[in-house]
């Protein structure tokens, strides 16, 4: 079975999982932060809607360079996050599955400000620094939701705003 055969099932979880979470995100507090040194729950949650769109860059490319002027898009709306979100997954998805096992094991390097941060196997960064980095962050999105008595739906099983829990 191939690295792209083994990652679909776990992706489409993970990605239906994180839809479920992201349609919970209230317009109205956009622009709430927890703490200084935090995001905002509109820049985490577009931060969280566009990390599937990572797999395009890591399978397009085999560096991406940021610069420090690099400005990230920030959804106005929760009907704009999970436009950007639906439209990343089906990128990505077709992506997954087009790639080989040769495309996985090509090393990609991310590079900001001219220097290199990593450069690693493909499909480590998709495990890495796609999947993973997009779990942790779906839960500091759980936080922020809680913070603001927003209820939501349970990822691996019930969350405490589920009837049966």
């Amino acid at each position: 079975m191939s690295f792209s055969q083994t990652l679909l099932p776990e992706f489409d979880e993970e990605m239906k999982n994180t839809r479920k979470l992201l349609q919970c995100v209230p317009d109205g507090k956009l622009d709430y932060r927890p703490h200084s040194k935090s995001m905002t729950l509109g820049r985490l949650a577009s931060h969280v809607a566009e990390l599937p769109g990572w797999t395009n860059f890591t399978l397009g490319q085999e560096v991406l360079e940021l610069q420090p002027d690099f400005k990230p898009e920030i959804a106005g709306t929760r009907a704009e996050l999970l436009e950007t979100f639906d439209k990343c997954v089906s990128e990505a998805r077709q992506q997954i599955t087009a790639a080989s096992d040769a495309d996985w094991q090509k090393i990609w390097t991310f590079k900001y400000a001219g220097k290199t941060v990593f450069s690693m196997p493909r499909s480590a960064v998709m495990r890495g620094m796609i999947m993973n980095h997009l779990i942790h962050h779906r839960a500091q999105l759980g936080v922020f939701l809680r913070l603001n008595d927003v209820p939501f739906p349970g990822m691996y099983g019930p969350s405490a705003d589920d009837p049966a829990f």
